[in-house]
C-alpha cells in the first residue's frame, strides 16, 4: 500500500493503491494522519482508483480521515471508488456521510 499525495494550498489529494486490509490499515491510518497534520487541508480527496481490495479495515481508514477532517472544519471526498470497495463502504453506510464517487 502506498499513498501518493498532491495538493495546492489547503486542498489535498491522497491516492491510495494496493490492498486496504487488516495487515495494512494501521500504517495507512498513520500515514494519512501525518499528511493531514502537516497540510491541515480544508478539503481532502481520497482517490481509491488504485485500490485492488478492501475489507472492513478500509471502513476504519476512511472514517478516521472523515472524522479528522471534521475536526478541522474541512470536507472529505472519496473518488475513484472501485466496485468491490464501494460494496464494503456502502454496506457500512458511509455513503450517507459523504458521496462515494465512482
Amino acid at each position: 500500500m502506498s499513498i501518493a499525495c498532491t495538493g495546492e494550498g489547503r486542498t489535498l489529494r491522497a491516492a491510495l493503491s494496493g490492498e486496504v486490509d487488516h495487515h495494512r490499515a494501521r500504517a495507512l491510518m498513520g500515514e494519512l494522519d501525518t499528511l493531514i497534520e502537516s497540510a491541515l487541508p480544508r478539503s481532502l480527496t481520497l482517490d481509491l482508483s488504485g485500490v485492488t481490495f478492501m475489507d472492513s479495515s478500509g471502513i476504519a481508514v476512511v472514517l478516521r480521515a472523515w472524522r479528522r477532517m471534521g475536526e478541522l472544519g474541512g470536507v472529505l471526498r472519496v473518488s475513484g471508488v472501485p466496485a468491490q470497495a464501494g460494496k464494503v463502504l456502502r454496506a457500512a453506510g458511509l455513503d450517507r456521510l459523504f458521496a462515494l464517487e465512482d
